[in-house]
């Protein structure tokens, strides 16, 4: 059974732009700052924002490492000069094999994730700079199945496509203009060569969509969406990759304390 997610592409797109336009003027920022990597998401929100601030309001950097694809760049230059955005290319080469070289040797995971995480700090002290926000390239589905860096690229000031599924994103860009080359790539977060976002979760993002509305949005349980056509094991899947990834979504824990006064004092 086919879960239906369409959007409204236009409204949706309206209400998105407002919804920054409205923040960074309630925050007194002068305009948002993003990773452009090429890929879907950031060109959606590259788009999204020059809609809503203006292109000399959005700053977008490309943030490669020494083994990301070419593409990636290509694309976002692309994106960059169809919307009229200043893309300010900075290699974060350097400081990762200086990172490198004073540690122990790191594993393909933890490499991705440093990787993450010097991105977000260049783009937070370049909104700094600038006195702009940071605005987030992460989508729904990323982040309930815990797909994301925390405090890597799922770090942001605003996150414009929180509330959209992956697929959600595909057909809102197309209504953008976002170029059908970029829509139709495969999508991957260009961490190590071949990398691929589906690869790594083992299923389609359309599948693991309708999973997550299903689990998340409609509170069905296993056996009743295997019910509804779906394979078990993608349903314990999805389902373990939400679970395992609730601290992501969460504050960080603290004790409660509370100072003597507001103590219930003995009889």
């Amino acid at each position: 059974m086919a879960v239906d997610l369409r959007i409204d592409a236009e409204t949706t797109a309206k209400k998105v732009a407002e919804f920054i336009s409205h923040r960074l003027r309630r925050a007194g920022a002068q305009g948002g700052v993003l990773g452009l990597s090429g890929g879907l998401d950031s060109a959606t929100v590259a788009y999204l924002a020059a809609r809503a601030l203006g292109p000399d309001r959005v700053w977008p950097f490309s943030l490669p490492y020494r083994t990301s694809s070419p593409g990636g760049l290509e694309d976002a230059q692309l994106v960059a000069g169809k919307l009229g955005l200043t893309l300010t290319v900075l290699d974060i080469t350097p400081q990762i094999e200086a990172y490198l070289e004073a540690t122990e040797e790191s594993t393909t995971l933890r490499l991705g994730n440093k990787m993450a995480r010097e991105r977000m700090s260049i783009l937070y002290d370049q909104a700094k700079a600038k006195g702009g926000l940071v605005l987030g390239t992460g989508n729904r589905t990323e982040r309930l199945l815990g797909y994301t860096t925390l405090w890597g690229d799922m770090a942001c000031d605003l996150a414009p496509l929180g509330g959209l599924y992956k697929t959600q994103v595909r057909a809102l860009a197309a209504a953008l203009g976002v170029p059908r080359r970029i829509i139709d790539k495969t999508p991957t977060a260009d961490l190590w060569p071949g990398q691929t976002d589906e690869g790594e979760l083992g299923l389609s993002y359309e599948t693991a969509d309708a999973l997550l509305h299903l689990i998340v949005d409609r509170r069905l349980r296993e056996q009743e969406i295997v019910a509804l056509g779906y394979e078990q094991e993608d349903v314990r899947r999805v389902r373990r990759l939400f679970r395992a990834s609730a601290h992501k979504r969460r504050a960080p824990p603290a004790p409660e304390v509370r100072p003597k006064s507001s103590r219930r004092r003995e009889a």
